[in-house]
């Protein structure tokens, strides 16, 4: 099981066989060195998106096209894109699982907001933001995408059990390390957390310290970007 972590809230995930790309933004995303997209993107199985903004979702379509991959996503969003760009999608919601290949996926849900910006300035509805359970290998990995802290954390800890978090904290727009760091340790048991969505502006927080001091009994990584970690 390989965890790489793309800038911002991008990631690569090998697990049981299969190559995730999660809410993979690389062109326009400031944390991506350019130079290694094809490294990147390179044995992609399937696209697993959390929410609609332009700094998860806007390249999406394109991957996938260029890829020739499927995209896993909430069902509004996936049926949108569908129709309008003729995509390989599966659209599921909170609380179902689907498989890819030997990887069980569910959906779980977030509190954030979830849109796409219309070429005349407006905004279309892109389902609700999510996160997913990621099951392989004989082990789960929780995906917090864009959230805040919510009471429903202790009811996935329960339900699946995550042994790794990997949890936005760059505050402004989802949890800061604070917040996230009550998560991990009020909410969930983790073994490993893993932050994203954050260093990407310098509206976020730059660093993990206040997570790793926060958490002095979990293994807190935070590899640079496109550093493959085994997980």
């Amino acid at each position: 099981m390989k965890y790489t972590w793309l800038g911002h809230a991008s990631v690569r995930l090998e697990i049981g066989g299969e190559v995730l790309l999660i809410d993979p933004w690389l062109q326009g995303n400031p944390a991506f060195p350019d130079a290694r997209r094809d490294e990147a993107l390179d044995g992609a199985t399937a696209i697993v998106l959390t929410h609609g903004h332009f700094d998860h979702a806007k390249e999406v379509p394109d991957l996938a096209r260029d890829l020739g991959v499927p995209v896993y996503a909430i069902v509004d969003l996936a049926q949108m894109w569908e129709k309008q760009h003729g995509l390989n999608v599966v659209g599921f919601n909170k609380g179902g699982t689907v498989r890819i290949g030997d990887v069980a996926v569910t959906m779980v849900a977030a509190s954030h907001s979830s849109a796409i910006f219309g070429e005349d300035g407006g905004t279309i509805y892109a389902g609700d933001p999510v996160g997913y359970m990621i099951e392989g290998e004989g082990r789960t990995i929780y995906v917090s995408g864009d959230t805040d802290v919510m009471a429903d954390m202790g009811v996935l800890q329960d339900l699946h059990e995550p042994e790794i978090g990997i949890l936005c904290a760059g505050g402004h727009f989802t949890m800061d390390m604070k917040r996230a760091a009550y998560a991990a340790s009020r909410l969930f048991r983790f073994r490993t957390v893993i932050p994203v969505h954050y260093r990407t502006f310098p509206l976020l927080e730059q660093s993990a310290e206040p997570l790793r001091a926060a958490l002095p009994d979990v293994r807190v990584l935070d590899p640079e970007v496109m550093e493959a970690v085994e997980l």
